[in-house]
């Protein structure tokens, strides 16, 4: 047997080497368990230590002190300030990057249901809409749930307001609707749109975000409402009954604005110029106090600076959080960052990013190359001690996916997001939502991960 197939292993051997690397050499997994009293330290001093409840307090101090934070805004200036002072006083090496945001504003806003009876509708604004003449717009609903529907029913579409009504299914399908649904409504001659905001949860509360208008087509109001005023709308359609909406909207774009990405280092000792980015976004939407989305994200990605100083530890490599500015409004700032950095690109060793809630701590998603995984399952192993051990694939986020994109390992904290998108862009947004023991648990997680993956041997394989 062994004299039949010897020359095809020498073979397999010398052609296809390295994808005997595609498991963790026996070194690497001893290297990467030897961090274990470290990891240790790191989840005691944040969950029963010093810091228990500190990420918490720090998001309560910042959220209560400059509540929203729109993108262009003076609440935002003061955020990047406020954020540069407390890393300041807290050791670590901060420095702003200046880049030019979106400014959106919401103006006075109202609608109001005139047919077949009178109500008041909640309602927010879309970023980048266009406001309503002064005296607003009165004109009949048409109402569907579906792109589909307005096609087929594209001919009662002109001089209307188009109410979508589309079902949540997910927020990565559902959100179309919101992003898109002004524009294709445009094309078929409406006024306005009002779109079912985009939740699978709903008190009466309106929920707003960025919406897209396409190149060539006339821009026209557009404004999310509350679930149930979309199906109360659809329930008189479907009875026949005519509907006639008076919406007045006050929004406009000013020119862009000038802001910053706020960066805090705790710099290599051995490799400074490598570099393992944490992150979360500054900015949120103009309601609410932005705690959930994305405080939370922003407090742990300072808070793992925090915890690795205050246990002494010094990584290889430097340790960057940045706050990144206008999320919100496509990953602008974010978007600037990686074009002035992107030319040191064989440096960065892995970007995170947190901006799906700070809720319980399931895991980590990360995408990288088959030999890059088998290293992050060694990390993970780590964090046995507050079980959350799973390692799964695609890391997500708008701001850390042009690193991605071009090949930089990536990942993402993933949380029991069950309720995320109860609150998402809506006044529910408070610190109401956050719970202290689940952002101790989140940002020790996030503490170990970075602090080993810098502080290994070698960079994560592309």
């Amino acid at each position: 047997w062994l004299q039949l197939f010897f020359p095809v292993i020498v073979y397999l051997q010398l052609h296809f080497y390295p994808v005997f690397f595609l498991i963790p050499a026996s070194d690497t997994v001893a290297e990467v368990a030897a961090y274990a009293d470290v990891a240790k330290r790191i989840i005691e001093l944040a969950v029963f230590g010093a810091a228990q409840n500190r990420s918490y307090k720090r998001l309560a101090d910042f959220a209560d002190t400059i509540g929203s934070r729109v993108s262009g805004s003076p609440n935002l200036d003061m955020a990047i300030k406020y954020m540069f002072s407390v890393m300041k006083q807290d050791g670590l090496d901060v420095h702003l990057e200046p880049v030019k945001i979106p400014h959106w504003v919401r103006g006075t806003e109202s609608a109001e249901m005139i047919e077949p009876r009178v109500k008041n509708l909640a309602v927010l604004g879309l970023g980048s809409s266009v406001g309503t003449p002064p005296e607003g717009i009165e004109a009949e609903v048409l109402v569907v749930q579906s792109f589909e529907e307005l096609k087929c029913r594209a001919s009662e579409a002109t001089g209307k307001i188009v109410v979508f009504n589309q079902p949540f299914i997910s927020y990565g399908e559902t959100v179309a609707y919101r992003a898109y649904g002004a524009s294709e409504a445009a094309k078929l001659g409406a006024v306005a749109t009002l779109i079912r905001s985009v939740t699978p949860y709903s008190i009466n509360s309106p929920h707003t975000g960025w919406q897209d208008y396409q190149d060539g087509v006339k821009r026209i109001p557009t404004a999310c409402i509350t679930v149930e005023d979309a199906e109360l709308m659809w329930r008189f359609s479907q009875r026949k009954q005519k509907i006639v909406v008076r919406l007045k909207m006050g929004a406009k774009t000013l020119p862009d604005a000038d802001s910053f990405n706020t960066v805090a280092e705790i710099r290599g000792w051995q490799h400074p110029e490598q570099v393992v980015l944490l992150s979360g976004h500054l900015d949120s939407w103009d309601v609410g106090q932005g705690a959930m989305d994305d405080g939370g994200g922003a407090m742990i990605s300072w808070e793992a600076l925090s915890l690795i100083k205050d246990l002494g530890l010094r990584p290889r490599r430097t340790l960057r959080t940045v706050l990144w500015t206008a999320e919100e409004q496509g990953g602008v700032g974010a978007q600037q960052y990686f074009n002035l950095h992107k030319v040191n690109m064989s440096n960065f060793d892995l970007v995170m990013e947190s901006d799906l809630g700070t809720f319980s701590p399931v895991g980590l998603r990360f995408t990288g190359s088959d030999a890059a995984q088998k290293v992050m399952e060694e990390v993970v192993k780590l964090l046995a001690p507050i079980n959350t051990t799973k390692l799964e694939l695609n890391g997500e986020g708008t701001d850390i996916s042009p690193w991605m994109q071009a090949g930089v390992p990536g990942a993402s904290l993933h949380v029991a997001d069950s309720r995320y998108f109860w609150f998402h862009h809506s006044e529910g947004d408070t610190m109401t939502v956050q719970n202290p023991r689940d952002m101790d648990l989140c940002s020790a997680l996030w503490a170990v991960v970075a602090y080993v993956v810098a502080d290994l041997q070698d960079m994560l394989p592309r």
